[in-house]
């Protein structure tokens, strides 16, 4: 694997001690018992969430097909169609400033139980809506709920994965968007045939499916040990390590060796965080994480896939295609293709760095939109077929380009780049620049597409020529550590130092008499007996090799320690 360059080159990760351990541990996850079943509870209360965005943006891109939602809104065209369209992303923003102190007030489980009370309320005022302006504020309360449940629950996800598993699961919580998207592509094209204003009522009163799920499950599954840490609740946290990472056997030194590394790094954070917004551009370390985070953000909403997420039904109007059955079929099609190709695409997640997946990801969709541009052209030029069918196979083509980085890697890579200590306000910043950049996009496509045709897609064009650039030079490489490895990913190499000379002492004070090899990443017992007389050992780390001469006492260990280069 190539070395990242530029300043994406400065990047540093610790020496991924716990991550070799990881790579020990070949027992597959459906053969414990313990992580099966809290697999099983996130999936409806964590990896579900998204479908909530899934079922939205699919939803208001198909009740546009339905003649009775147009005639009961008066065939909504330009800024007023931009509007009902953009109020959820303009909600999510005016959320993003309590999102955070929720988060890291009340834990993760509590932030998602609001935010999907709120998105309930705001599905079922969109599914009474008596007037256009009701029905935006719906659609605006309904943006208000979701950022609360996407950050808490993306760092939920990553935070109680195990590490073996954690890319998969992160990426998969992307990836039901579409389980949302082709239910709401389903139920609405089925709907469209009533001949009443419940042909679009009835979607809106099933979109609040996903977060009753989540206000049913959300406490069936245990808090962030990383959250119970910070907050001083550390037995609490170790016996959740315990009981999934661990399937019960206090014994387990990987479980000691996780709540060392985890307890060691997050008091470190904690030491040298204010806990406010000021962390995030108080080092150059975070500065550049804002800057990654903020961009990507920008990148997943500007690529040009609001385009065919909220205004498919326009996009086939301008090549001939008026049939609302026929755009219906498409719709519900191309979301059935994305479901496949976004969850193949994400059980792959942890064969690929991420750099090489994001580089893919945009390069390809550069060549899509190029062809996808091209095609138009001829078509509305020459008024041929074939460029129509060219055409629609550049969307589909499109789908599984972006799921690629852009929807396999997002919370993956964001939960990786961000600290703990400033994780949610990092996913907050991200959550703002692409509700920004869906704001914007999705109130003015309607307006381009209307103005100057298919030279709208030129300015897509040129933006993912711009977003192969910076991803190229600004990405940092986060893949195979675990989230503790990567806490000081841009800081001094002395933070990561101190790091592990903490984990080290605390696995001594633990473990008492063991074998430790920081380059081997093992940790074994000597003995099963906890009385421990006399332990010397040896501890190799960084190529600096450190002896150990001490003993355990009741107070904690002691002895002489020193250390020499080899």
């Amino acid at each position: 694997m190539a070395p990242p360059i530029g300043n994406a080159a400065k990047a540093k990760q610790a020496d991924p001690v716990l991550t070799r351990i990881v790579q020990q541990d070949h027992v597959p996850w459906y053969r414990k018992r313990n992580l099966r079943t809290l697999y099983a509870l996130l999936l409806p209360c964590c990896i579900g969430i998204e479908m909530t965005s899934g079922f939205d943006s699919q939803m208001i891109n198909t009740v546009q097909i339905s003649p009775a939602w147009q005639q009961y809104f008066n065939h909504p065209k330009g800024a007023l169609l931009g509007i009902i369209s953009a109020a959820y992303n303009l909600g999510a923003i005016c959320a993003l400033p309590f999102v955070p102190y929720v988060n890291d007030t009340f834990g993760r489980r509590w932030a998602i139980f609001l935010g999907s009370w709120v998105m309930v309320l705001g599905s079922a005022v969109q599914a009474f809506s008596m007037s256009a302006a009701m029905y935006v504020v719906a659609r605006w309360i309904l943006g208000f709920g979701i950022p609360f449940c996407i950050i808490a629950g993306s760092s939920l996800m990553g935070e109680l994965a195990y590490p073996k598993e954690r890319p998969i699961m992160t990426s998969l919580f992307n990836a039901l968007y579409f389980v949302g998207a082709l239910v709401a592509a389903g139920v609405s094209f089925g709907t469209q045939h009533l001949d009443s204003d419940w042909a679009w009522r009835i979607p809106s009163l099933l979109q609040a499916g996903p977060s009753m799920l989540q206000i049913v499950f959300i406490f069936f599954i245990p808090e962030s040990p990383r959250f119970l840490v910070s907050k001083d609740k550390r037995d609490e946290a170790y016996s959740i390590l315990i009981h999934y990472h661990a399937e019960g056997n206090s014994q387990s030194d990987f479980a000691l060796a996780e709540m060392a590394q985890i307890e060691s790094t997050i008091n470190l954070e904690l030491q040298y965080s204010q806990r406010s917004w000021l962390d995030m551009v108080s080092t150059p370390g975070m500065r550049k994480r804002v800057l990654v985070g903020s961009f990507l953000g920008l990148f997943t909403q500007w690529s040009g896939n609001t385009l065919i997420s909220y205004y498919l039904s326009d996009l086939l109007g301008l090549i001939g295609y008026k049939d609302p059955n026929f755009k219906g079929k498409v719709n519900v099609g191309l979301n059935g293709w994305n479901l496949i190709n976004a969850t193949a695409v994400s059980l792959l997640v942890r064969r690929f760095p991420r750099r090489v997946m994001y580089l893919t990801c945009a390069t390809s969709l550069l060549c899509c939109y190029v062809g996808w541009t091209v095609a138009m052209q001829q078509f509305l030029d020459q008024q041929t077929q074939v460029a129509a069918k060219i055409t629609i196979f550049f969307i589909f083509a499109y789908q599984p380009c972006y799921n690629i980085g852009y929807n396999a890697l997002t919370y993956t890579f964001l939960v990786e780049l961000f600290p703990f200590a400033q994780r949610a306000r990092g996913i907050t910043i991200f959550q703002f620049f692409g509700r920004g950049a869906g704001f914007f996009t999705t109130f003015v496509n309607p307006i381009g597409l209307r103005s100057i045709s298919w030279r709208w897609l030129i300015t897509y064009c040129c933006w993912l020529a711009f977003e192969i650039v910076f991803i190229y030079f600004m990405f940092p490489e986060t893949y195979g550590r675990t989230l503790e490895e990567l806490a000081f990913l841009f800081e001094h190499d002395a933070r990561a130092e101190e790091v592990r000379q903490r984990v080290e002492k605390q696995l001594q004070r633990e473990l008492g008499e063991f074998d430790f090899d920081f380059d081997k990443g093992s940790v074994n017992r000597r003995s099963d007996t906890p009385l421990i007389p006399r332990v010397k050992t040896t501890i190799t780390a960084g190529g600096k090799e450190r002896v150990i001469d001490g003993r355990w006492e009741s107070g904690g260990w002691a002895g002489d320690e020193h250390s020499r280069w080899p």
